[in-house]
């Protein structure tokens, strides 16, 4: 898996580079501005590009603007955003797009290497891994008179382990219920979204995400 690294601290760039090499990944550019990010990601077009939001010359969002931009250019280029705080605008933004993967995470989740590998892995192969207190702010922020409104509390909890990449057993193993229960609850909200089931768990998961991204009915 070819890696693009964007990462302004010396030291959490050279530890993502070990752990990620450790774990079979080709790190074919590590570099420590929003410019330097966008041209590496144009040249390489790797299989998924691991970015901090907040990077040198202003340390904004020059990580995630590169990262936007060079989706834009790159349709559906993998990009697994790291953040320091919950920002949901970002995540927002990011989702808004729903080709290739995308994925958001706390920092401090880097510090637990089989989920950060497993987030990694997930988005290079176009599926969605975000925070669970990413998705928790996303949630929050629906007005109740959006369709997110209208979910019960069990079926916005499936909905939040679906946006981390459970499969229906994992769900129901968490959630310690049956897998006809999970079933119906998906079936649920999928109807009460405007979004049509699907047998395809990553479908599936982008397209809710993809709706909660734009804050808009999605289509199937």
């Amino acid at each position: 898996m070819r890696v693009v690294l964007g990462e302004d601290l010396f030291l959490l760039r050279y530890a993502l580079e070990r752990l990620l090499e450790t774990h079979g990944c080709e790190i074919v550019a590590a570099v420590g501005t929003g410019p330097d990010l966008l041209q590496e990601l144009l040249r390489q077009r790797p299989d998924v590009a691991v970015v901090d939001v907040r990077m040198p010359p202003t340390f904004t969002d020059e990580g995630l603007r590169a990262a936007l931009e060079a989706r834009r250019r790159v349709p559906g280029l993998p990009v697994l955003v790291l953040s320091q705080y919950v920002e949901p605008l970002y995540s927002r933004e990011l989702l808004a797009d729903p080709a290739g993967g995308v994925g958001y995470l706390l920092k401090d989740r880097v510090m637990e290497s089989g989920p950060f590998i497993d987030a990694v892995r997930r988005v290079a192969a176009g599926s969605v891994a975000l925070d669970q207190e990413v998705i928790a702010r996303m949630l929050a922020g629906q007005t109740r008179d959006e369709p997110l409104a209208r979910l019960t509390a069990r079926e916005r909890t499936v909905l939040e382990l679906m946006a981390e990449g459970l499969s229906n057993s994992g769900i129901a193993q968490h959630m310690r219920v049956s897998g006809r229960a999970v079933a119906k609850h998906i079936a649920n909200i999928f109807a009460k979204l405007g979004l049509p089931p699907s047998d395809s768990d990553n479908r599936r998961v982008r397209a809710v995400l993809a709706y909660l991204g734009r804050g808009s009915a999605a289509t199937g």
